[in-house]
């Protein structure tokens, strides 16, 4: 007997079948695109003049390099170096990275690409919060996959801060960082007890950083959590400059950020980062939602019918996804992640396709994207 269990598998499969013909490369493994559609400009639109605030971001199209520290998979430090360099021959000078990206490697690689270009041709962010330490111990199993020989403790305290900081100078090889976000201080990494841990980087983190932004030494800070709780409560007590919200503004899920995240940020005047605008792949054709392990309920169902609507204005779902993400006037730049210079040479040009307004007038009328949801223009 076939139970209604039996079909939502087979839906599901005949799903990840459909989306894996997408894609250009062998089955959906690591380094597969999913090939561009659509008409396309002249040349990709990658900076944002029109976002303004304390801190300008002026890239619309940044690097997110979670890939170039092993995250998900191993890459070679030829790869790496192969990815940088399309990259920026594509036109990003926006790279965003951390030394929790594993554990230094993500920070070694681009600074190692970055000592051939000039300073006052791109721009850095990395993160604070984790302060790492050599060790002999076998890495516990995670996201990383043959990360660097250390493990790490919590710190957001002012000394931590600039210790951190210190430390990605030497691990980059630059003289300075632009911006600096407060890394992953939020309830999904410490539960309950993510405001005593608040609590302390408003004593140390945060005016620490802003005296580091007043003398120079930074350009901006912020915070880069996957939640939005910490961002609303950091401009309540300090002075922010832009904040890098992962895994709360996609084509798929974007409600809430609609709703009460963004109207708080925009009446301050503190623009934002988006992260994770693929959802870690999943809106590229991996069968991967962002870093939990599992894919939510009807988030595949959801995907196939945005997918319908792209093939019949003859889109992909990579370019509809990045484009959306970086629509709301509050976002200064997204920061889709690559493994292979065909990725990043693919989310480049999703940025040259003109996608018809009726393609989003249908989202609406379906029911896939929010009513006041800013579409590109």
């Amino acid at each position: 007997m076939f139970s209604r269990r039996d079909f939502l598998a087979a839906s599901a499969v005949g799903a990840a079948a459909v989306v894996a013909s997408k894609l250009s490369a062998a089955e959906s493994g690591p380094g597969a695109v999913m090939l561009t559609q659509g008409k396309r400009v002249a040349k990709p639109l990658l900076t944002n003049p029109e976002v303004t605030g304390r801190y300008r971001l002026p890239h619309r199209l940044g690097l997110g390099c979670v890939a170039i520290g092993n995250g998900f998979a191993p890459v070679s430090d030829e790869q790496v170096e192969q990815t940088l360099e399309a990259a920026w021959a594509t036109g990003v000078r926006y790279f965003d990275t951390s030394p929790f990206y594993g554990y230094g490697l993500s920070e070694r690689r681009l600074g190692h690409f970055l000592h051939n270009h000039s300073p006052d041709d791109y721009v850095i962010s990395t993160k604070v919060g984790r302060i790492f330490k050599a060790t002999k111990q076998e890495p516990a199993p995670s996201l990383w996959k043959s990360p660097s020989p250390f493990s790490f403790e919590y710190d957001y305290t002012a000394d931590g801060t600039r210790r951190s900081i210190e430390d990605s100078l030497q691990r980059l090889g630059v003289s300075q960082i632009d911006i600096v976000f407060i890394h992953d201080l939020a309830p999904d990494n410490f539960g309950e007890k993510w405001t005593e841990q608040f609590a302390i980087a408003a004593k140390g983190a945060m005016p620490e950083l802003t005296r580091l932004r007043e003398q120079g030494v930074i350009k901006a800070w912020g915070f880069g959590v996957n939640r939005p709780e910490p961002a609303l409560r950091a401009v309540e007590v300090a002075d922010p400059d832009l904040f890098l919200l992962a895994c709360q503004y996609s084509l798929l899920d974007h409600q809430q950020a609609l709703e009460k995240t963004f109207p708080v940020l925009e009446e301050k005047g503190v623009p934002v980062v988006v992260g994770a605008p693929l959802l870690a792949g999943f809106l590229a054709g991996r069968e991967r939602y962002l870093y939990g392990g599992t894919i939510p309920p009807g988030a595949q169902e959801k995907r196939q019918q945005v997918m319908a609507i792209a093939d019949q204005f003859k889109i992909d779902l990579r370019t509809a996804s990045l484009q959306f993400a970086a629509a709301p006037s509050i976002v200064s730049a997204v920061i889709p992640g690559a493994r292979t210079p065909e990725q990043v040479q693919a989310n480049s040009q999703s940025f040259q396709v003109e996608i018809p307004a009726e393609f989003w007038a249908t989202l609406k009328q379906k029911g896939l994207i929010s009513q006041n949801a800013a579409v590109p223009a």
